[in-house]
């Protein structure tokens, strides 16, 4: 590392991006895991964008938020991975300023759009379950369509200040970055200014986006399951559960990480830099790679027309 890059500057033109900090002799290995959880999450959602196209059954209000949902987790696994690829494997931590930015904004849009999105299957499942009659009278093409702009939009434009905010600030300390990708936290403290409105506009973001979507899919979720526990028989109850079990452990899968990740930044004195690191970049890639696991084995429909897929191309 060149003194230029540690000495003091202001406003550098690019950051170094370090990887795994402290693990730096095994970045080649580390790479592995996650060059084979960044094929699996392109090789399934690809495969669920193509599944839904190609079956006119699966033309309906959940598919088409499974579709947004395989769209945005191919825009976060491939804003990261790429860029820490190259640095385990070629040593090429340097990114430029203006590239960092545009990575940090697709990042963390890409989270929130996922976190809305899981509230429009929530309440997919909410009126499939609890008002089935009305469910295609509800939620009907027009409906679903301003739903997934509503998501996009207020994804877009929550996190939309955060470049803008964080270009402001003059860097004065280091341009070292000690990960292998660009979020508002980390670029926010190398800045040598006062940076309370970043970290205050950043908690709102938090609680705007992930706060109230939690609430929104606890309200939904406590109606699903009233109406699923007042069900006659033990079958039905079973029966339809299955209809909302994919999705809810798709939940758990990116709320319980993001809940953890949160929890090491604030109690994270005794815990190593290179787990902390290691335990966001598994958050980043983790539910992409899931989510089409989860849907394709469990949802039947996908599961049933994947497997006329293959036998047909077998025979």
């Amino acid at each position: 590392m060149s003194d230029s890059n540690i000495t003091e500057f202001t406003n550098p033109s690019s950051f170094i991006l370090l990887g795994i900090p402290g693990l730096e002799r095994a970045h080649v290995w580390i790479s592995i895991p996650f060059c084979t959880m960044y094929i699996i999450a392109i090789l399934g959602n690809f495969t669920i964008l193509f599944i839904m196209k190609i079956e006119p059954s699966l033309h309906g209000p959940m598919y088409y938020f499974l579709c947004m949902l395989a769209i945005t987790d191919l825009v976060l696994c491939t804003s990261t991975l790429p860029k820490m690829l190259s640095i385990f494997w070629f040593n090429s931590g340097e990114i430029n300023f203006s590239a960092c930015l545009i990575q940090m904004y697709f990042i963390h849009c890409a989270s929130a759009m996922e976190s809305g999105i899981l509230v429009a299957l929530a309440l997919d499942r909410y009126v499939a379950i609890c008002h089935p009659l009305r469910h295609s009278t509800i939620l009907t093409n027009p409906v679903v369509a301003k739903i997934i702009l509503a998501v996009v939009l207020r994804s877009g434009m929550v996190v939309l200040p955060y470049p803008f905010l964080v270009r402001q600030w003059p860097y004065c300390r280091t341009n070292i970055i000690p990960q292998p990708y660009c979020v508002h936290i980390a670029m926010v403290t190398l800045a040598c200014a006062d940076t309370r409105v970043s970290s205050y506009y950043g908690l709102f973001v938090i609680f705007f986006v992930m706060g109230l979507d939690g609430i929104f899919i606890a309200v939904s979720y406590t109606q699903i399951l009233r109406a699923i526990f007042s069900l006659p028989t033990k079958d039905a109850r079973l029966k339809t559960f299955e209809t909302c079990g994919s999705h809810f452990f798709v939940i758990l899968a990116f709320y319980i990480p993001s809940l953890f990740i949160s929890l090491l930044y604030r109690f994270d004195q005794n815990v190593a830099l290179h787990f902390h690191v290691l335990i966001a970049n598994v958050y980043l890639l983790f539910p992409p790679m899931l989510n089409p696991i989860i849907y394709g084995v469990r949802t039947k429909q996908i599961r049933d027309r994947l497997l006329r897929l293959f036998t047909h191309k077998g025979a």
